[in-house]
């Protein structure tokens, strides 16, 4: 309770008067896949009434079988996060079972490098954003959320900070059902790609930029094994991470609350990272 009273009085402290953030939904051409993807931009309103100003950026990734629209569609709030944190937010669309993999099957389907280079690319391009890693992270749920800490290890020098909730956090295990091998393929011939692929595993490779890391897992979710194994890992591989396990299911009831408890954690994180730099 302390803690949650904690932010709520944080809130109340950085949210002046009433606001009303800008949702966009544009169209990204993708240079790898040869097509446009569509990606939702939400601006705080201290983005048009503050020419001058620029902003840090959260990006948001949706789960299997979602879309760009997933996450203001079911967690509208998010509009007012951005307003209450400053910052932007950004989700893209990762195709209802890409993963956010480079497809070594499937040359149609590269959203490793949509969501973690292009898409970045894109909104620094077009949008006053601070152009920094310490002003970048990357988060999802379910898929998402093997995507969020997935990117984030491969592309630190893109992100600074990363989370995951509920993540499906062990794609070796998911060889059925997901979509994750019309991604990577035969089990057996490309069984590289599915051990060295799965986040459980990506983390043996801690990147030379170091990361924020924040996880948390519904305490009745189906993958709540997945989320403990990667936390023991990253405890006995000594890397420095957040994380959390509250009462909750495998389900936007569950998001819609701890998103709110990421997105304090990346602001804290920004004010912090970008005061020292």
């Amino acid at each position: 309770m302390k803690r949650a009273g904690s932010i709520l009085f944080v809130l109340l402290c950085i949210t002046l008067g009433t606001r009303a953030a800008v949702v966009d939904t544009v169209d990204i051409f993708s240079n790898s896949m040869h097509h446009t993807v569509k990606t939702v931009v939400i601006r705080p309103a201290a983005y048009a009434s503050d020419k001058n100003k620029r902003f840090p950026v959260v990006y948001l990734l949706h789960g299997a079988g979602g879309t760009y629209a997933s996450w203001i569609k079911y967690v509208p709030h998010i509009q007012k996060l951005a307003d209450d944190f400053q910052v932007m937010l950004v989700c893209p669309d990762g195709a209802s079972t890409s993963w956010y993999f480079d497809s070594p099957i499937d040359s149609s389907f590269r959203y490793e490098t949509f969501a973690g280079l292009e898409v970045p690319a894109y909104i620094d391009a077009n949008y006053r954003t601070i152009a920094d890693r310490k002003a970048r992270a990357i988060t999802g749920f379910s898929m998402g959320g093997h995507g969020g800490l997935f990117l984030a290890f491969r592309h630190s020098d893109i992100f600074s900070a990363c989370g995951s909730t509920s993540g499906a956090l062990h794609v070796s295990v998911i060889t059925q059902g997901y979509g994750v091998e019309k991604r990577l393929g035969d089990t057996a011939i490309n069984r590289k790609y599915w051990h060295d692929w799965s986040v459980l595993n990506v983390i043996e490779q801690y990147p030379k930029d170091s990361l924020a890391i924040i996880m948390d897992c519904g305490t009745e979710d189906r993958v709540l094994s997945m989320n403990r194994l990667v936390h023991e890992k990253m405890f006995k591989l000594k890397i420095p991470h957040d994380y959390i396990e509250r009462p909750g299911e495998h389900n936007f009831k569950y998001w819609s609350n701890s998103i709110d408890y990421q997105l304090f954690y990346f602001w804290k994180y920004f004010n912090k990272a970008l005061k020292s730099s």
